[in-house]
């Protein structure tokens, strides 16, 4: 087995290098899954569809990505990270063209599953792997929580941006805006961001590069052999369990502006800034993590961030916020953004105690994210049948109850993992 720790730890990538993999890491997901997330109200109208039909074409993106997680891992430890994302960027805007058209549920589907190889075949496994590369040996919290916090503040600004031109682009107020008003103002969120996306692709081509010799990172070919070696340790077993349950909660947290507009009456544009405001949460968390895990246990705030998520999960989920608890809604939000971004910020961190090969990060990351990241699948469909069955508060709370049971069953994986491989952290 290579040694698991970073072969390159002496040579620290500059610091431009995370911060344009930080704007990689967020503007490939901002056509596909921010927007929506942010406006889900106004998609969910300017689209015409239920909440179930436009997740069943969100779903397409999961089985997509499910037969790209095993194949586009080894292919990050083949190529220099720089190439596949830049490449990867320049097709996801490419798709904003499409989606700006307003598809039916069926051409959504296609596009949700082109989307699917370009976010996750080209440029999950790169992005994963360069980032543990930055951290080197001893800043994998730092890498981590750098770039979650990273990619949660650059969500959070392209929302306030998305906010700020579809406000712009109403000529009558939102309540009297007519369905084509608010699809053209829309539109033009999304060919905005599908051009900032483009030119973010130009200059991860042209300056990401970590002064590194990549061939200390990268392998000929990957076989058998290796895929059998990651698949002996228990440490990727365990994230498996981990991401997937965590990821259900991030998932989750796309209802967060909904759950505003639904429960507490707020119109459309307040609840798109709710969800804005739930973007901020994610740097602001991101950057504490990064900065104090590396002196602590890390597997350790892993476990705390799953409990956060159950807790916040029981406040939603027990019918206790109303309209006229404000105060008692917002801490709600908090204390959920809290649990699942540390989880998002910290369980690839993880890696490196749970001794998984730096040379395949790639290989390992494809093949945990095959059972991880199934959420992209079901979690859609799932609540979407919930809100739909069940309209109002009872809807969101059945939703909630689901974060909470996925986030104990993934604090007790953590927990495992924390008995295991905690140890190692203070050696």
């Amino acid at each position: 087995m290579p040694n698991y720790n970073d072969p390159t730890k002496k040579t620290r990538a500059p610091w431009y290098y995370l911060l344009l993999l930080i704007l990689a890491g967020e503007a490939v997901f901002i056509l596909p899954f921010v927007l929506p997330r942010v406006f889900r109200p106004t998609v969910l109208d300017v689209f015409e569809m239920s909440n179930l039909d436009y997740n069943l074409g969100v779903a397409v993106y999961g089985i997509i990505a499910m037969v790209s997680y095993p194949f586009g891992g080894p292919l990050a430890d083949k190529f220099a990270p720089r190439k596949l994302i830049a490449v990867a960027l320049w097709l996801t805007a490419l798709g904003g063209l499409w989606y700006a058209r307003y598809p039916s549920l069926d051409t959504l589907k296609i596009l949700y599953g082109y989307w699917g190889f370009t976010t996750i075949f080209l440029f999950w496994a790169p992005m994963i792997k360069a980032t543990r590369v930055w951290g080197g040996d001893t800043s994998q919290g730092k890498a981590f929580g750098f770039l979650d916090g990273g990619r949660g503040l650059t969500g959070a600004l392209f929302g306030l941006l998305g906010v700020f031109i579809f406000s712009a682009f109403l000529s009558d107020g939102i309540q009297e805006a007519a369905l084509a008003q608010r699809q053209e103002a829309f539109t033009y969120v999304i060919y905005i961001s599908a051009i900032i996306i483009s030119v973010i692709g130009v200059l991860v081509w042209l300056f990401m590069k970590s002064g590194i010799d990549e061939t200390k990172i990268l392998v000929d070919r990957i076989t058998i052999k290796e895929l059998r070696q990651v698949l002996k340790l228990p440490s990727v077993w365990l994230l498996m369990v981990i991401i997937l349950c965590s990821y259900v909660g991030y998932k989750i947290t796309d209802i967060i502006s909904q759950y505003a507009n639904e429960v507490m009456l707020y119109d459309q544009v307040k609840s798109a800034q709710v969800g804005t405001f739930l973007q901020f949460l994610r740097p602001i968390t991101g950057v504490l993590v990064g900065l104090l895990v590396d002196r602590f246990r890390i597997t350790f705030w892993l476990l705390l961030s799953l409990l956060f998520c159950v807790i916040g999960g029981i406040l939603f989920a027990s019918g206790i916020i109303a309209p006229a608890t404000t105060s008692l809604f917002f801490m709600s939000v908090v204390i959920v953004a809290i649990g699942v971004y540390a989880a998002r910020a910290l369980y690839f961190g993880v890696m490196r105690v749970g001794k998984i090969p730096l040379t395949l990060t790639g290989t390992a990351v494809g093949l945990i994210s095959l059972i991880g990241y199934t959420p992209d699948i079901f979690a859609g469909p799932a609540y979407g049948y919930f809100l739909d069955t069940y309209p109002g508060e009872l809807g969101h709370q059945y939703v909630f109850w689901m974060l909470s049971a996925f986030a104990l069953i993934g604090g007790i994986a953590s927990l495992v993992y924390h008995r295991k491989y905690g140890r190692s952290e203070l050696s």
